[in-house]
C-alpha cells in the first residue's frame, strides 16, 4: 500500500492487479480504493476495483461499458411449472444477442426521446443507434437466464448487460477529449478535473447512459415475462460500472466502481455466477469492514482464464485455428445438459472453469454482505463464440 492511501482488499490479489489499482490511487494524495474478491486485470483500472476521488472523475475507472449491470426479477410462477426448453427456444428466437437486432420489434422508451432532445454535444448524434440497440443484449459474458430459487422453487429471470454502443462511444469520446490515445490494459488512468466543462459533460453523459442501460435491462426482463405469461413480484436492479457521488468518512467523493456492486446496509444486489453454477441475491451490511470497502462488493465470480486462452485463437475471416484453446466446450455442454440447464449460445470463453467459484469469492467478503437467495440456473442464453460485438468491455 502507498503511504497515506487506503487500499482495502478481499481475497487473493495478483501483483499486477495491485499495481494497477495503486496507479489509479496516485491521481490524488488520499484516494481510498478497494479490490473486491472477484478482482482481475482490466483496461487501466482493475475489474472488481473501486476508487474514490474528491477532485476528479475518471472515464477509465468507469469503463467502456458504462452502466453495465444486473437485473433480476422474482416471478409469480414456480420454476417446475414451465417448459424450460420451449421457453428458452422462444427467448433465443425473440431476443437479440451479439451486435445486431434479429427481430423488427421496436423498443419504445422515454430515454430515447431524452437522447434525441439532449443538449450533449456528442450523445445527441447517437440517437438513431441508441434506438436501434435498446433492448439488445450484446456478447461476452452478457446473458439472459432463468433461475430456480433454492428457498422455495420460485422462478427468477436475470439479465446482465449495459449501455451497448451508446455507452461505449460516449466513453471513447471522453477519452479522445482527454487526449488518451492508448486505451489498453497498461494505459494510465484517464481523469478529468471536476468543475470543468468536460467533467460536467462526461458526468451528464454517463448518467444518461445509466438511464439507457436501466431501460434496456427492464425491457428485456419484461419481454421474458411476456413469454412466460408471468408477473414480477420483486425486482433487484443495479449498475456495476459507474461513478456515484457519495459521502464516506465525512468526505464527498466520486466513487468509481468497475465490476463492483454497491452494497450499502440493506441495499440489495443481484450477482451472477457462471453458466453452470448458482447466482445470488445479496444485501449489504453495516460494519467497519463494510465502511472501509466504500460499501462495495463483487459483481460476479471473477475471471481466472482469459478468453483467448480458454477458446483459442482463430482467423475470423477463414475460420482457421491459429492456437487451440484450453477448454473442451463440447464436454462443458454435456455437463451443463446433465445438470438440467437449457443452454443457448455460449462458448469456451464463458465456461465455468474460466471463473472463480462465486461461493469462495463471497466468503472472502465475510459479514459485509448477506446472501438472501441462492438461484440455481435452469436456462442460460448468451451470444455464441462467433458473435462479434465491439461494444463489450
Amino acid at each position: 500500500m502507498i503511504a497515506g492511501m487506503s487500499l482495502v482488499t478481499f481475497g487473493p490479489v495478483e501483483d499486477a492487479v495491485r499495481r494497477q489499482i495503486e496507479t489509479c490511487q496516485r491521481v490524488e494524495r488520499a484516494a481510498p480504493a478497494v479490490l473486491c474478491a472477484d478482482n482481475h486485470i482490466g483496461y487501466s483500472m482493475p475489474i472488481g476495483g473501486v476508487v474514490g476521488y474528491e477532485s476528479h472523475v475518471s472515464p477509465s475507472a468507469v469503463g467502456f461499458d458504462i452502466a453495465c449491470g444486473n437485473c433480476a426479477v422474482r416471478t409469480d410462477v414456480s420454476a417446475s411449472s414451465i417448459d424450460r426448453r420451449a421457453v428458452m427456444d422462444e427467448i433465443w428466437r425473440v431476443l437479440s444477442f451479439g451486435i445486431g437486432r434479429r427481430n423488427a420489434e421496436r423498443v419504445e422508451h422515454s430515454v430515447l426521446d431524452e437522447i434525441a432532445e439532449c443538449g450533449h454535444p456528442f450523445q445527441k448524434g447517437l440517437a438513431h443507434m441508441a434506438a436501434q440497440q435498446l433492448g439488445t443484449i450484446g456478447s461476452g459474458n452478457h446473458y439472459v437466464d432463468l433461475f430456480e430459487d433454492e428457498n422455495d422453487g420460485a422462478l427468477w429471470v436475470g439479465v446482465h448487460f449495459g449501455s451497448r454502443g451508446f455507452g461505449h462511444r460516449t466513453a471513447t469520446w471522453a477519452l479522445d477529449r482527454i487526449g488518451q490515445k492508448s486505451q489498453g490494459m497498461n494505459a494510465p488512468p484517464a481523469v478529468i478535473r471536476l468543475r470543468t466543462e468536460l467533467a460536467e459533460l462526461y458526468i451528464d453523459g454517463m448518467e444518461r447512459a445509466g438511464r439507457y442501460a436501466y431501460a434496456g435491462r427492464d425491457w428485456v426482463v419484461d419481454r421474458v415475462l411476456r413469454i412466460l405469461g408471468a408477473t414480477a413480484l420483486d425486482r433487484v436492479h443495479n449498475h456495476h460500472n459507474f461513478a456515484w457521488k457519495e459521502t464516506h468518512d465525512g468526505r464527498e467523493l466520486w466513487v468509481h466502481r468497475k465490476g463492483a456492486t454497491p452494497a450499502f446496509p440493506g441495499q440489495r444486489g443481484f450477482v451472477g455466477g457462471t453458466m453452470g453454477e448458482p447466482a445470488v441475491i445479496l444485501e449489504g451490511r453495516a460494519g467497519e469492514r463494510s465502511e472501509a470497502s466504500l460499501y462495495s462488493t463483487v459483481h460476479g465470480a471473477g475471471r481466472v482464464l482469459s478468453r483467448t486462452r480458454a477458446a483459442g485463437k482463430r482467423n475470423r475471416r477463414t475460420g482457421q485455428t491459429i492456437s487451440p484453446g484450453l477448454v473442451d466446450f463440447k464436454k462443458v455442454k454435456r455437463t451443463i445438459a446433465e445438470q438440467g440447464i437449457e443452454l443457448r449460445g455460449g462458448g469456451a470463453d464463458e465456461a465455468p472453469e474460466c471463473y472463480k467459484r462465486l461461493s469462495d469469492v463471497l466468503a472472502h467478503h465475510g459479514n459485509t454482505v448477506r446472501v438472501l437467495h441462492v438461484l440455481r440456473p435452469i436456462g442460460v442464453a448468451m451470444a455464441g463464440r462467433d458473435e462479434y460485438d465491439p461494444f463489450r468491455d
